[in-house]
């Protein structure tokens, strides 16, 4: 068994050069499966996310086959429109699909396993489908519980497809073979939702440790972006969407104000950048900056050339369960974090003694947990230390992908 190679179809709607966590996710999974011996093939959609806008090399094409990294990638055609409302995003899903159900089926020989991760629950459909026509196993992985997060978002309100979308996913919970959950929030919620425990696993999210690492601060970077190397630096990278509850860093930061010496930076792109860009400017605010999405090459020497890494979600149920990317990097670059999420992500920073809490949209422990951090350097490098430690022995995403292998290595 241990010598046997698979041919592993992961299906992902976002991937590399669009930049986000299900994207680096992905792209790592399939990279060192490939480095372990397997041959991948990624069924994914042409670049468009987040803005909406497929660039002029994919435009006009059905689909295109490329290779990465050693990734065999079929790209293919997807509607999008910049303006993403209810029915664009419903068309979006769809065609992708529809596509890459038709493209999987058609042009994905000698296919040993199907790998598909949602959301989109559509993913998971369409990998359902390219399974049953194939005769072989279907596995899904889980990040988020959709749709009963977009609910809670607000993202999803049309009763009819809130029940269908139900039915979908229950439908697909029982045909999987496997179900991989990337928090223990989620396998507990998958759990309620009446899954076989014995078809549930546990995979978490992780850093790249060797992309990541710790290193000096570039200084020309922080004149580039108008920062005196001697002020104290909270970072924010990824996406600025509803879940993040960003607002209250914008409020924090004003009243922060006439410290002139506290920066924020935010880094990445999301459905609420226009309005947090707008608050920070009615409140004049000179200590914000507001930087786009960087590729996953470039990002480090960013983390590195910053004090403090911030991490935060909305006080809602849900967020309790979820381990957002962001707090791996900031560990493995061995930056403090601070961490305004309650639950799982919690309990990982404060065991490993990798950062400070404080609660999820109050503005008055967010700053004294700043004012904290930024009277103790020795502090600071000692949960760095820490984090990075714990990082590798626990959260590389080298060794997640060896747990997948063995999860697969074992159903084929």
């Amino acid at each position: 068994m241990k010598d046997k190679r698979l041919h592993i179809l992961y299906i992902s709607q976002y991937f590399p050069p669009e930049i986000g966590a299900t994207q680096t996710r992905a792209f790592e999974m399939a990279s060192h499966l490939v480095r372990m011996g397997h041959r991948v093939t990624v069924l994914t959609e042409f670049p468009n996310h987040p803005k909406g806008v497929i660039p002029p090399a994919y435009r006009f094409k059905l689909f295109m086959r490329e290779t990465h990294s050693g990734i065999d990638v079929i790209r293919t055609w997807v509607y999008v429109r910049p303006n993403k409302n209810f029915w664009n995003r419903i068309y979006f899903y769809l065609s992708f699909m529809i596509l890459s159900m038709i493209i999987g089926i058609l042009m994905c020989k000698k296919i040993g396993v199907v790998y598909a991760t949602s959301p989109p629950l559509f993913v998971a459909l369409s990998g359902f489908m390219i399974g049953l026509v194939k005769g072989i196993p279907f596995v899904m992985e889980v990040r988020d519980l959709w749709p009963e997060s977009a609910v809670i978002l607000g993202e999803l309100q049309n009763p009819m497809f809130i029940r269908i979308s139900e039915k979908i996913e229950k439908f697909l919970y029982r045909r999987a073979v496997r179900i991989v959950g990337v928090t223990e929030g989620i396998v507990k919620g998958l759990k309620e939702r009446s899954v076989s425990k014995d078809k549930i696993e546990l995979i978490y999210n992780g850093a790249n440790v060797d992309l990541y690492r710790p290193g000096e601060r570039n200084i020309s970077l922080l004149n580039r972006l108008g920062i005196s190397p001697s002020s104290f630096t909270i970072m924010y990278t990824g996406l600025h969407g509803l879940m993040h509850g960003l607002e209250f860093v914008i409020h924090a930061a004003n009243d922060l104000r006439n410290e002139s010496d506290i920066k924020f930076i935010f880094i990445g792109e999301g459905v609420r950048k226009a309005y947090l860009i707008d608050l920070a400017r009615r409140y004049r605010l000179k200590n914000t900056l507001f930087l786009e999405s960087l590729q996953e090459v470039d990002l480090p020497q960013y983390i590195r050339s910053f004090d403090i890494g911030l991490v935060t979600t909305k006080k809602l149920p849900f967020c309790r369960g979820t381990l957002p990317v962001k707090m791996f990097t900031y560990m493995a670059c061995e930056k403090p974090v601070l961490l305004c999420v309650d639950g799982e992500a919690r309990h990982i920073v404060e065991n490993s003694k990798a950062g400070i809490y404080a609660e999820p949209e109050n503005k008055g422990q967010l700053i004294q947990a700043i004012h904290h951090l930024k009277k103790s350097k020795r502090l600071c490098r000692e949960m760095g230390k820490a984090g990075r430690k714990f990082v590798v022995t626990h959260f590389s995403r080298r060794q997640m992908a060896k747990e997948l292998e063995n999860i697969l290595m074992e159903i084929v």
